[in-house]
């Protein structure tokens, strides 16, 4: 089953991807052109998963897994710069400040980073069966999510709700209230790949934010 739902996710980001590449084609939406990186590493991210069964345990799979965390440490950060650039599209004038742009991509800079430095650098791989869904996982036991995304949420979450106030916009909200609480309890399913629904609810709702601010900007 959870194979299917790997399988299902990556295709619904290719959906998602195309969504977010007319955008910056045809309206040269920003906030979008930082959200194609994060929806292409889950396309890869939830392919692997979905194909790791099929492809069979050995150095290939295990290569493509560490791409996987390679992928989420240097793309996943670049959510601060599209919350950044929505408090711009905003209107904000603060938002269009010097010392905040230097500040976001400072910080982007600095989660990628620490990211790499206490996640990726020295990662050891096993091979691991859950769900009947074949991947290769990181052999130190991992508890709670990492620090970097814990702060990349705090700021799409405090963004979120600038945007709410100030355009009357709920959802970029929303999805961002409702990736964190799926991140923080623990479903009563016997699945791993189900969780996955509440960064496709979070990315969803981030690019229709894109779509939302560009359309109201131009209207």
């Amino acid at each position: 089953m959870d194979t299917i739902l790997f399988a299902g996710f990556a295709i619904a980001y290719i959906l998602l991807f195309v969504w977010a590449l007319v955008l910056v084609k045809n309206s040269g939406s920003a906030s979008a052109a930082f959200l194609l990186p994060v929806i292409a590493g889950l396309i890869y991210d939830n392919g692997i998963l979905a194909a790791g069964r099929f492809i069979g345990e050995g150095t290939t799979l295990e290569f493509m897994n560490d791409a996987r965390f390679w992928i989420h440490a240097f793309f996943t950060p670049m959510l601060v710069l599209y919350s950044w650039n929505t408090l711009k599209q905003a209107g904000l004038e603060w938002a269009s400040k010097g010392w905040l742009k230097i500040t976001a991509f400072l910080l982007t800079a600095g989660l990628i980073m620490f990211e790499l430095f206490t996640e990726v650098f020295g990662l050891k791989l096993e091979p691991q069966w859950e769900y009947n869904v074949l991947s290769y996982s990181s052999a130190e036991a991992q508890s709670g999510p990492p620090l970097m995304v814990l702060i990349v949420s705090l700021v799409l979450l405090v963004s979120s709700i600038m945007i709410w106030r100030i355009q009357k916009w709920f959802w970029f909200f929303a999805g961002s209230l409702i990736m964190i609480i799926g991140s923080a309890i623990k479903l009563p399913i016997k699945s791993a790949a189900a969780v996955n629904a509440f960064e496709l609810i979070l990315l969803l709702s981030l690019t229709a934010t894109a779509h939302f601010q560009k359309k109201n900007n131009s209207s």
